[in-house]
């Protein structure tokens, strides 16, 4: 049995996380800032986690301490306990001497490393893949997510990539063009964004004068994306009556424009994307059986972050980088970090992102617990309605760029919300800073 602290001290008892049914060998997924790491652990192991040489398993982690925690495998699951460290070992979002982590998923925080601990079988053991180019995820569900992709990379065959939104299927989309070798270009095309009357051109093209206002012939995402990928997001928004024309498109390759005479013939991988269940619509008469059964050739499942816990340190510090430019130089305290990966995150990564803005504009240091709570009480931007995006405009000192990520959505989504206040707002042309007269306008 492992030791108790004493009894008589309440703050310092070991906290015990529900026991899981299924036993075997013990992941241990390290999420750090740089370089994620795993390692498996069986009945009976007894280690040091820290920074130092000393260490059994280290952590590259400046915050780490050089002998941090000492971690027991036991029949009831992993023993955890602080070894007097600088910072802590948190668990639960809370910082405790000791825990015995007995769920599969659980995970703990020591510096600024969140560690998911993880039950596995005798397949996962001895098949390791290295994580999807561009693609931040080492955990179990993005490695399994890596597999599947490259399984079906190099080959021509419709990929629809289902999961909710904010799960990353952008990125995934373009790392499956990236190691499909393809010689063509990666053409991305959100058809939530495209009006109906659109969309036929959009993807087909037109020629000059095939309806009013086509003063010029146009390319099509199809043609745009010869010998290479084109990636249709939000693939359950297309009408149906566009839905028939990419069904004959993906089943002979032969695509016609829009007061065209002839078609061409187009070779395209497509990579369709959806946060709706297709399976659904189809049985609702929202979407056609036949265009689906040919884009669910290969379907992969993206994780929600809620199921890849070890994953957010990384994506946090990879987050935090990219909005230097807006609030500055941030750090992550180990209370704050566990406050990030205790939480359910219903949406996903864009809402990660939007909590460490607030979190960070909110201080001009570390952030702390204190501040990831009350940027997390806060409403999420991206659910409100599109009326309060110019507020939020307005607060970011008319940058669209910068008002998008306070949001937690794409600049194209945010440029949507601005259009149905003002159409001139709403216009690629201003992805940077908005004119003044364009604020006053979306008044």
């Amino acid at each position: 049995m492992p030791p108790q602290p004493p009894s008589g001290d309440p703050s310092s008892q070991t906290l015990e996380c529900p026991r899981a049914a299924q036993r075997g060998p013990w992941r241990l997924d390290l999420g750090t800032e740089n370089e994620p790491a795993s390692c498996t652990l069986r009945s009976g192991d007894d280690l040091t986690l820290g920074s130092g040489r000393s260490a059994r398993l280290r952590v590259e982690d400046p915050a780490v301490s050089s002998l941090h925690c000492r971690l027991r495998v036991l029949e009831s699951g992993i023993f955890v306990e602080d070894l007097a460290s600088k910072n802590g070992l948190y668990v639960g979002g809370a910082r405790v001497p000791s825990a015995l982590l007995s769920e599969s998923g659980a995970a703990f925080v020591v510096g600024r490393s969140a560690i998911c601990v993880r039950t596995i079988d005798a397949d996962e053991e001895h098949a390791p893949t290295d994580p999807l180019p561009g693609v931040i995820g080492t955990s179990a569900p993005m490695l399994r997510v890596a597999r599947l992709v490259r399984r079906h990379a190099k080959s021509r065959v419709p990929i629809l990539l289902q999961g909710e939104s904010g799960t990353g299927k952008d990125m995934v989309a373009r790392a499956v063009h990236e190691l499909g070798r393809r010689d063509g270009p990666y053409v991305p095309l959100n058809m939530a964004a495209l009006p109906e009357s659109l969309a036929d051109a959009e993807l087909f093209g037109h020629r000059r004068g095939a309806f009013t206002g086509a003063v010029t012939s146009r390319v099509g995402a199809f043609e745009q994306a010869h010998e290479g990928t084109l990636f249709l997001d939000e693939i359950a928004e297309l009408p149906l009556s566009i839905q028939v024309k990419l069904l004959r498109v993906v089943e002979d390759g032969m695509v016609r424009a829009v007061g065209a005479s002839q078609a061409i013939r187009v070779l395209v991988r497509l990579v369709s994307a959806s946060w709706a269940a297709l399976d659904e619509r189809v049985i609702e008469g929202r979407f056609r059986a036949d265009l689906y059964h040919r884009l669910a050739t290969v379907v992969v499942e993206l994780p929600p972050l809620r199921d890849r816990r070890s994953d957010i340190a990384q994506l946090s510090h990879s987050l935090l980088r990219r909005m230097r430019a807006d609030v500055g130089e941030r750090t992550l305290s180990s209370a704050a970090l566990s406050r990030l990966v205790e939480q359910s995150w219903p949406g996903n990564v864009r809402e990660l992102g939007a909590v460490l803005y607030r979190a960070a504009a909110s201080t001009e240091h570390e952030i702390g617990a204190r501040h990831v709570d009350e940027a997390s009480r806060q409403a999420p931007h991206a659910r409100r309605p599109a009326q309060d995006a110019q507020a939020l405009l307005e607060q970011c000192s008319g940058n669209i760029s910068r008002a998008a990520r306070a949001a937690g959505v794409p600049r194209s989504t945010f440029r949507a919300w601005l259009a149905k206040i003002s159409p001139s707002c709403g216009t690629p042309e201003h992805d940077g800073t908005a004119s003044a007269s364009s604020a006053v306008a979306a008044r």
